[in-house]
């Protein structure tokens, strides 16, 4: 009798492993530029695999609330970048630790939170950013810091102020430092009256002022004080 084969049947493959909540892309719409945000599609998620939390870091992941309601689901080792996560996390260690911290962020828009996270993402998994110290080597960003953090302030003034309130409401020092010096460089050379323009105030200062500032702004390199020191404006 003929012997009745078997086919054997192909197996299926494997399914690739999801990758975190936090590293699924998260679109956001910015009006502005009519256009959507698109969130941690550059980071490959074999930069997570086989990481092991521990201590601090062993709550996973937080939701960073925006102004108007949008939850970012973040890393907390990179949230922590900012000491106002830091602070709240402290003060939830009696919480439910399989739940993801909720921190609202009322000061800080979509469109920012959604910068700020690239900032502390880029910080964190790829590069930290040199520290800023004063005086100032150069009147150049590029040349004070990498590339990539040059180019993440070189952004419109609006955004540009956005960043500088929203790394202070969050206590992130280094992102900080950089939006501030970004701002003495966009001031640089500017006279009293377009200073007062930019920042939007009244003049208030006398004549002997406005030359000490003036001559201040045509070399923020040798200004005193530089980019912020750590404390809260």
């Amino acid at each position: 009798a003929a012997r009745k084969q078997h086919r054997r049947t192909p197996e299926r493959p494997s399914s690739p492993p999801l990758a975190p909540p936090a590293h699924r892309r998260h679109r956001i719409y910015n009006p502005s530029t009519n256009s959507r945000i698109e969130l941690f599609a550059h980071i490959p998620f074999s930069a997570f695999q086989g990481r092991k939390m521990d201590g601090d870091d062993a709550r996973g992941t937080v939701k960073l609330v925006s102004k108007e309601g949008d939850t970012f689901e973040v890393p907390a080792e990179i949230a922590k970048l900012s000491n106002l996560v830091v602070t709240t996390l402290g003060e939830n260690d009696g919480d439910d630790e399989d739940e993801a911290a909720e921190i609202p962020l009322p000061n800080v828009k979509a469109t920012v939170l959604a910068k700020v996270i690239e900032y502390c993402t880029h910080y964190k998994q790829v590069e930290a950013m040199t520290s800023i110290t004063t005086p100032l080597k150069s009147n150049r960003i590029e040349e004070i810091v990498q590339e990539w953090y040059a180019d993440f302030v070189d952004v419109d003034q609006t955004l540009l102020f956005e960043l500088v309130t929203a790394a202070n409401f969050m206590d992130i020092k280094a992102l900080l430092d950089l939006t501030c010096l970004a701002v003495s460089v966009l001031i640089k050379g500017k006279s009293a009256e377009e200073i007062r323009r930019i920042f939007n105030i009244s003049n208030d200062f006398s004549p002997e002022e406005e030359d000490r500032v003036a001559r201040g702004n045509d070399d923020p390199a040798a200004a005193e004080g530089g980019p912020a020191a750590g404390s809260k404006h």
